[in-house]
């Protein structure tokens, strides 16, 4: 089957188009839609790779208490993806699976499309245990790991030949998940290490060490028979016998790169053997832009969606017109909190949004740290959203969810404090649009970049945060948004200090007594998230890393 011959393959183990296709789980997978729907914005000729998960990641249930609980919805792929006439088969576990290829079509602004293609295990021919290996994103389970990182690599490249596509220029590894394509490629180019090298690029997105992906090279050799050659002399399998994901990726891409410059730093020391840039996170703009805001901005800098940097001229626009789209924002989002709660959020009071992953280095509970110190200075003068999903296996994570659900109840008539359940990218665009202030307190260096924040300083919300991931590259203080903790000596005790300190002498007087002020704060918010759209990312990835020099 022939196609339309592609430059740049990027493959990713999760991509977030929209809620309504659940094939993403949390950042890693909406980065990755973001970076498709700029690349189709700006013409790219890519086409990207993932898994069909029927059962996508799990539905959030919080009870009273605050307990999670997961349900996996099976997802159709009918109507939104087209079920391609191509199928194959990987061996794997010494025997034959049959993969069933589903595409959808990202079309940008322009009209350039960016293929998406879907591998499926799901099919008739297949014995149950296969067919379940491309069921649910990230099961937990290392074996089942390695098989969907086996089709991810080995049978997204095979997809490419069976599609005639022999004139890739790029391929894209999304963080270590897509590893094995580099020992296809290696098999393809006669073990030619320099001709892989000149193909790969890599991108990590994890400082944390534990977030690697790393198995028994056994247990690999079992599953994978045949596919994994003798000869690799990667540093974890020499010392310990173990294939590390990342080092197999890093180890055959000519190019490679981190989420940020202090996330850069950070990767570059963790593989002090490769050579790693940074290219810093950036959000599709027009996607995770507020409906009020882009009525005004279509109004007042109709080219916005083509060229982000028309919302430079933010300050061109009145301030009373920035201001009633956010309110118009706020009151749609507490229109909805309101309905799934009963805490009733006020209108005119300060609206504090935390909505990401539930894991702990986040330190989404460092706000509680002085429950004392919290009412005395927000008692009818801020109310916070949380929302985010803490992995199925993840017990510290649900811990999380529970302790603030547990000391939200502790606040009842004195702070209002709501959990909104089930987030999701629907979810995220309304928190991070309609809240007044954004709040991200992880334990740096462990926020490789974060987006959430840029989401909402796009939309004029001024965030408060670590100077961690991109905020320590975006923030002003005082001027754009604030800084909490001391970035080189980051304490849980002295940085939840920090916090109560900005909130009680910058954040609430200015919201409530400085009108001027917080609007000049939200239009220079908006002019910082203009250098962290998925736009410029596209941009830089295209000159850095995607043109043959």
């Amino acid at each position: 089957m022939m196609e339309q011959q592609y430059d740049i393959a990027y493959f990713s183990a999760e991509i977030g188009i929209s809620s309504s296709l659940p094939t993403y789980s949390g950042g890693l997978g909406v980065l990755a839609g973001d970076h498709i729907k700029a690349s189709g914005d700006i013409g790219l000729s890519m086409c990207a790779i993932t898994l069909l998960y029927r059962e996508g990641y799990f539905k959030q249930r919080i009870d009273e208490d605050g307990i999670q609980t997961e349900t996996y919805p099976r997802f159709d792929p009918y109507p939104l993806l087209k079920k391609l006439d191509v199928r194959f088969i990987l061996r794997l576990r010494a025997r034959d699976v049959w993969i069933q290829v589903y595409r959808f079509d990202y079309v940008g602004h322009g009209g350039h499309a960016v293929p998406i293609y879907f591998l499926d295990t799901d099919v008739e021919e297949n014995i149950k245990d296969d067919r379940i290996i491309s069921q649910r994103l990230y099961s937990g389970n290392k074996d089942h790991r390695i098989l969907q990182e086996a089709i991810l690599g080995f049978g997204g490249t095979k997809l490419l030949d069976e599609l005639g596509q022999n004139d890739i220029k790029k391929y894209h590894m999304n963080e270590g998940h897509c590893s094995f394509l580099v020992l296809h490629l290696l098999e393809k180019f006669n073990s030619d290490m320099k001709k892989v090298k000149s193909l790969c690029h890599f991108t990590t997105h994890t400082p944390v060490p534990a977030g690697h992906d790393h198995f028994a090279e056994s247990r690999v050799k079992k599953l994978l028979r045949g596919l994994l050659p003798e000869n690799l002399k990667l540093p974890s399998l020499v010392q310990n016998g173990r294939l590390h994901m990342t080092e197999l990726g890093l180890y055959f891409s000519g190019t490679a790169n981190g989420v940020s410059q202090l996330h850069g730093g950070v990767a570059q020391e963790q593989f002090p053997w490769s050579n790693i840039d940074f290219i810093t996170n950036g959000v599709h703009h027009s996607y995770w832009m507020g409906s009020p805001f882009k009525r005004v901005y279509d109004q007042y800098v109709p080219e916005w969606r083509a060229n982000p940097e028309c919302l430079l001229k933010i300050d061109d626009i009145a301030d009373d017109v920035i201001w009633n789209a956010h309110q118009e924002r706020k009151q749609y989002l507490l229109g909805y909190a309101n309905s799934q709660v009963s805490k009733a959020l006020d209108g005119d009071t300060l609206t504090i949004g935390f909505a990401r992953r539930a894991a702990t280095y986040k330190r989404a509970q460092l706000l509680f740290h002085d429950m004392g110190r919290l009412e005395s200075l927000g008692a009818e003068k801020i109310q916070v959203i949380f929302s985010g999903k803490a992995h199925p296996k993840d017990h510290e994570g649900k811990e999380v969810i529970r302790q603030i659900v547990s000391k939200s109840k502790a606040m009842f008539g004195k702070v209002k404090i709501i959990y909104l359940e089930n987030y999701n990218m629907w979810l995220g665009r309304m928190i991070t649009s309609g809240v007044d202030v954004w709040l991200n307190t992880p334990l740096r260096p462990n926020e490789a970049s974060g987006t959430s924040g840029m989401k909402a300083t796009l939309n004029g919300v001024p965030n408060l945060s670590v100077l961690d991931g991109w905020w320590a590259e975006g923030c002003k203080n005082g001027v754009n948004g604030w800084a909490v903790g001391d970035p080189e000596h980051p304490d849980d005790e002295k940085d939840a200090d920090h916090l109560y300190s900005v909130l009680e002498n910058s954040v609430i007087p200015t919201f409530y007594n400085d009108r001027n002020k917080w609007i000049s704060m939200m239009k220079e918010a908006i002019k910082t998230g203009v250098d962290f759209t998925a736009h410029r990312m596209i941009m830089e990835y295209n000159q850095k890393f995607y043109q043959e020099k």
